[in-house]
């Protein structure tokens, strides 16, 4: 068995996902230094000839071009399938060759039922699964779905997927703290007075409510997305970066954390109404408002182990917000005791590290100029390298390298369920207030 894949086969190939994320992250890791050869499949249950699938990927190609990702495209296939179905599944695998990675770029529901399906069938040598997130679609769920994959295959073939932990903005945060003696011992609650995740977006829901009606912001960003960044924000130092050392620490530092209050109460939630030019998003196209559905969430967490004890994390995300931000947050304790005589406004420092743009961000109180006893805020900036790779592009480096460092394992799966599941019964029961704030402000009053 060879250790790279041969054949990546996407479910659900007509798609918004592998159209605007999938198709281009390929087309990345195939301009890079770490592309080589792979066999594309892309299966959906809709027609769709061989030429226009090609077309399709060649269009997704585009952006980053190769000779080896126009190559690639070229020989292409598409093949049309049902995925809950076992003859059509099994037709896909045998005209597959060598080693395979099954990509399932399918709403988790689906996901499940395809899983199920592939259960009672034998299954090729050295077979991988890529899962998207959300992984199941609550704590019961997701441990169920864990259960059933573990019977199937070994944990390292199994590639629950976060693009967020692809992000070389994200991985970076592994540098500034374990490689700089000043930070890594004031991350700490001595020194730490909050921690904040933050993933505000101005974008609204841009035709996904097939999916975001169903999710939410608390489950489609936070569940998904930000309790991981919190995981390599607040893990201990991993003794290497291989993946057994740095999944484990990830586990480790979630299973500590849980919500401030275990009602639930230790969270808000709101969505946007009209404003500018975009409509209320109970008037969005798919959107059901008896759902009650979130377009802004806000958790504060809390972490029950030596670093991190008594020190709030609060994560949030929203849509339709007034200003960009995609940023961690962490504000450090006043100074314990200002000399005599040294005059101006004084306050906490605060790192911030942000995702998009790249930057690091690390407030300070200075000598201001003239009076050199009256301080003055300053700011020491440093832009933060790029990847050579996108966000998918790396994800589908680890699956096609077989490379399991950055994919999400089962344990820190449930565990992230097991987080959010207050705010989320609280907020079946209607115990938390459902807000509003107008599409292009920031955010309900007073939060």
């Amino acid at each position: 068995m060879t250790d790279r894949i041969d054949t990546l086969i996407i479910l659900g190939a007509n798609g918004d996902l592998t159209s605007r994320l999938l198709l281009p992250g390929l087309s990345s890791l195939l301009a890079s230094t770490r592309g080589s050869s792979i066999n594309l499949v892309g299966v959906d249950r809709g027609e769709l000839s061989q030429t226009d699938w090609r077309a399709k990927v060649t269009q997704a190609f585009a952006a980053t071009p190769s000779s080896l990702g126009t190559t690639i495209a070229k020989e292409s296939r598409y093949l049309q399938a049902d995925v809950t179905s076992e003859s059509d599944l099994a037709a896909v695998l045998a005209a597959s060759p060598g080693r395979i990675a099954l990509y399932f770029a399918l709403p988790p529901a689906v996901t499940i039922m395809a899983c199920t399906t592939l259960s009672t069938m034998p299954l090729p040598k050295g077979i991988a699964f890529a899962l998207e997130k959300p992984f199941g679609t609550d704590l019961r769920s997701a441990k169920l779905l864990n259960r059933l994959l573990q019977r199937m295959l070994p944990e390292e073939q199994l590639f629950r997927v976060d693009h967020f932990l692809g992000k070389s903005t994200v991985l970076n945060m592994l540098g500034v703290r374990f490689a700089n003696r000043i930070f890594e011992p004031l991350f700490s609650a001595p020194h730490v007075e909050k921690v904040e995740i933050v993933f505000d977006e101005t974008l609204a829901l841009e035709n996904r409510a097939g999916y975001y009606d169903r999710a939410g912001a608390l489950v489609d960003m936070i569940q998904s997305h930000l309790l991981l960044v919190l995981a390599l924000a607040a893990m201990e130092p991993p003794a290497s970066l291989d993946a057994d050392d740095l999944r484990g620490a990830m586990a480790q530092v979630l299973r500590a954390t849980s919500m401030k209050t275990k009602n639930g109460s230790s969270s808000r939630r709101a969505r946007y109404g009209a404003g500018g030019t975009l409509p209320a998003y109970t008037d969005e196209a798919g959107v059901d408002a008896s759902r009650d559905t979130e377009t802004l969430a806000e958790v504060t967490l809390q972490i029950a182990n030596w670093r991190w004890a008594g020190v709030p994390f609060i994560l949030r995300s929203g849509k339709a917000l007034g200003e960009s931000r995609q940023e961690v947050i962490v504000t450090f304790r006043d100074v314990p005791h200002l000399p005599g005589g040294l005059t101006g406004a004084s306050a906490p420092s605060r790192l911030r590290m942000s995702m998009k743009p790249a930057a690091l961000d690390l407030d300070l109180m200075i000598n201001g100029e003239g009076d050199p006893f009256t301080l003055e805020p300053s700011i020491l900036h440093a832009d933060l390298g790029a990847g050579e790779l996108n966000a998918y592009g790396e994800v589908l480096a680890g699956i096609l390298e077989c490379d399991p460092t950055l994919s999400v394992r089962g344990d820190v799966a449930e565990e992230c369920w097991r987080i959010v599941a207050p705010a989320l019964a609280a907020w079946r029961k209607n115990a938390v207030e459902l807000e509003e704030y107008p599409a292009g402000s920031s955010g309900p009053t007073g939060w």
